[in-house]
């Protein structure tokens, strides 16, 4: 057991299997008192079973540790509430919350249902935001804490999840919101964009560079958490990990500008945008023709 995190709260959400569950182990192997939170769903948000997350808790006890269990479904503001009362009914306080759980319905946009656009939002997005949303009053009050999110590099966007990266670039937004709003109390947040094996990347059609462990991942949220990196101002980041690499994502920002003394007309846009405003090149457009020779021929695609 070490003591990077010792005498704090935490709790994790999705935390029964994957990168969820090493985040937890790894909090309580530096002093945690952990919160479990899992449904115990399947990768497309099915069958929920309570025993996903017990089993979590058998681990960390059996090593010494202390933690207990919140099977709820935290897309809901009830189940999110649940986790924040849980930490704070059985040890007293909250000092970190990493929102971990999501789920999967993969389908090209224009096939895309109702029934797998809301349920994808629901777990990744709104699960993010009833967890930061309790534990944000809680924190508010301590004047302490640090909120985690989970993003992805599919922010920026998918072929067929455009679903699951909406909610993550929700939650990238989301993060940077919480940072400036709460900053004033000494609350902080990040979000962690993983790059690692787990059973929500099995099926990426890509060989994603530099593919890592759940416990990698895990290092960061721990050092995340830690009063060392709230001494160090770390608040409003994304960083994102893959095995022997962290790199931080840039700040949103204008590149270029440029103005018209009268106004603007559909023709002097057409003028100036194309030479003086340009685009940003979008990266991921340059992957697609790989990844569609890779479908077809079965093998896969480096990502950078």
């Amino acid at each position: 057991m070490g003591n990077f995190l010792a005498g704090k709260v935490i709790a994790v959400t999705g935390a029964g299997r994957g990168i969820g569950r090493a985040v937890a182990l790894a909090a309580a192997r530096e002093g945690a008192r952990v919160v479990v939170n899992d449904y115990g769903v399947a990768t497309d948000g099915t069958a929920p079973s309570s025993e996903v997350a017990e089993a979590v808790v058998k681990e960390i006890e059996a090593a010494g540790g202390e933690a207990v269990a919140v099977a709820d479904d935290i897309s809901t503001m009830a189940g999110g509430q649940r986790v924040v009362d849980t930490a704070v009914g059985a040890f007293g306080r909250l000092d970190g919350v990493v929102c971990v759980a999501g789920i999967l319905r993969e389908r090209m946009l224009f096939n895309m249902t109702e029934e797998e656009w809301d349920p994808v939002i629901a777990t990744h997005l709104k699960g993010t935001f009833t967890v930061f949303r309790a534990a944000a009053a809680v924190m508010r009050r301590q004047r302490s804490g640090t909120l985690i999110g989970f993003t992805s590099g599919n922010h920026q966007g998918s072929v067929s999840q455009a679903n699951y990266s909406a909610a993550k670039g929700g939650i990238i937004s989301l993060v940077r919101s919480a940072a400036l709003g709460l900053h004033k109390y000494g609350v902080t947040a990040n979000a962690v964009a993983p790059v690692a094996r787990t059973r929500m990347s099995a099926n990426v059609p890509m060989e994603l560079a530099g593919m890592g462990s759940a416990e990698d991942v895990a290092a960061l949220v721990v050092y995340l958490l830690s009063d060392r990196a709230a001494e160090e101002g770390i608040t409003g980041q994304v960083y994102s990990v893959a095995g022997a690499k962290i790199a931080v994502w840039a700040q949103p920002c204008e590149l270029r500008s440029a103005y018209a003394s009268g106004g603007w007309t559909p023709e002097t846009i057409a003028e100036f945008l194309p030479g003086a405003v340009g685009v940003d090149p979008m990266r991921m457009l340059s992957q697609l023709s790989a990844m569609e020779e890779a479908a077809r021929g079965g093998a896969r695609p480096n990502a950078q």
